[in-house]
């Protein structure tokens, strides 16, 4: 993911995406009766779905997939740690969530270590009780972490199935973030990614990018692979009436989308905030920044070291109708994903978010990031702060220009990376494995470039 619920999150500690979501689920307590009506539904075949890294429905990318193999007759359990508010065992919309305490804050290799193995623990103890109750067609692993293989090579001596569904490539995580200078655990990630791949039945990727991964790096068979982006959902997510109240008496609005790790190039952001402000003497522009994450205290106090913090507000966590009214007011969305292993080969959800409500992308020039917005946004070379400010400058000078990027990326959402659209090959996974006779189908076939006029450009360099 590598972004992309959630607010949503796009990444905790160990990873994650962020991504808007629907308004908040009727949520009721399990009971006896909702236990036999679950029973009499869900006749077509029995999912669970393991996430460690985020409860769900906040992962957004998750709960429309437990949503869509709920419309289609199957009966959908998760497993996932649990968020606040949650219950132990409750039923949303049709879908059976189980969760168990969430470990500490992991702070070094021992603590994850330490989170990862109290995971799969409780994990495989509601996987076993799930069992008991009855069969279990098809299990899906969410990574990170690409752990659950193991479990699910115990579930299939009862005859259940394995899907990875892969939202990172946890080497790269690991490249990002920490460089590689320990690699012992490098090749310890990448025997851990090897094994998952080679445990499924089928692997579920985001992206062409990850296909291609999981066809050179973990050998699997293009057959055995689909892709699935998480695209957002264009009927929920509509450009509403503005809030100028947001803009905090400035001109313009500029949003910024997602979980504040390492990776995530919101640092930058504010370095380029500063050169907007201070050297351009741009002071017309208020930038809202929405999301939480490790390093959201140390943003806090990096945008007061930058003198900026008029310019800037820090939302914290915020939900879809929040979200909604941001974007609704943004004149710019902001994905300030600097380049590195993870980042050139993720689909970043904040970017697709943007493009649904019609919000023109500042972005720096990134393979997979061209893939998904091609002319709504504008691209700028890597890494260059002072390139990110001057395009920001640029194209808010250009309303034009905005109006036209806007448009394109809506209908690029409609047109190609709208859910629904992803919903009949993740469906069919589940009916190839759990029906076998059926014929697979076709292979797949990477979508050709679009014939779309191409606006985009590369600002500060090639």
């Amino acid at each position: 993911m590598a972004d992309d619920g959630q607010i949503h999150p796009m990444r905790s500690s160990i990873g994650s995406k962020i991504e808007g979501g629907a308004d908040r689920p009727r949520v009721r307590r399990r009971g006896s009766r909702s236990r036999l009506l679950d029973r009499r539904r869900g006749g077509r075949g029995r999912i669970v779905i393991i996430v460690q890294n985020m409860s769900v429905p906040l992962d957004r990318r998750v709960w429309q997939e437990c949503l869509a193999l709920r419309g289609q007759g199957y009966r959908v359990e998760v497993i996932c740690p649990r968020g606040r508010g949650q219950h132990r065992r409750q039923v949303i919309e049709g879908v059976e969530i189980h969760t168990y305490a969430p470990p500490p804050t992991t702070r070094g290799f021992g603590s994850y270590l330490l989170e990862f193995s109290y995971c799969w623990l409780r994990t495989f103890l509601i996987s076993v009780r799930l069992r008991l109750r009855g069969r279990i067609d098809v299990i899906q692993a969410c990574n990170p972490p690409d752990t659950y293989f193991v479990l699910a090579l115990l579930h299939r001596l009862f005859g259940t199935r394995f899907v990875y569904d892969q939202h990172d490539l946890c080497p790269e995580v690991y490249l990002s973030r920490f460089g590689g200078g320990r690699r012992f655990l490098l090749r310890g990630l990448r025997w851990l990614e090897r094994g998952t791949y080679r445990s499924a039945d089928h692997v579920v990727v985001t992206n062409d990018s990850y296909r291609r991964v999981a066809m050179d790096r973990g050998r699997v068979d293009p057959q055995s692979i689909t892709v699935v982006r998480s695209g957002p959902d264009p009927d929920r997510m509509v450009r509403g009436e503005p809030h100028p109240a947001l803009r905090n008496g400035r001109s313009f609005l500029c949003c910024w989308l997602g979980i504040m790790g390492p990776q995530d190039g919101v640092d930058l952001l504010l370095h380029s905030i500063s050169v907007l402000v201070h050297d351009l003497g741009r002071t017309d522009v208020q930038f809202a920044l929405m999301g939480y994450g490790d390093c959201l205290d140390d943003l806090v106090k990096l945008s007061a070291a930058l003198e900026i913090e008029p310019w800037v507000t820090f939302t914290g966590p915020v939900g879809p109708s929040e979200i909604a009214q941001f974007l609704s007011t943004a004149d710019i969305g902001l994905s300030a994903d600097p380049l590195s292993p993870l980042n050139d080969v993720s689909t970043m959800n904040k970017t697709m978010e943007y493009m649904a409500y019609g919000v023109p992308v500042v972005a720096y020039d990134l393979n997979e990031t061209r893939v998904s917005a091609e002319s709504a946004a504008l691209y700028v070379k890597p890494n260059d702060v002072f390139a990110y400010a001057q395009a920001i400058s640029d194209l808010l000078d250009r309303p034009e220009q905005r109006a036209a990027m806007g448009r394109i990326g809506r209908r690029r959402v409609e047109s190609v990376l709208s859910w629904h659209i992803q919903v009949p090959g993740y469906v069919a996974v589940f009916d190839r494995l759990v029906r076998r006779p059926e014929p697979r189908s076709a292979p797949y076939e990477p979508e050709p470039p679009s014939s779309t006029l191409m606006l985009a450009e590369v600002v500060g360099g090639s």
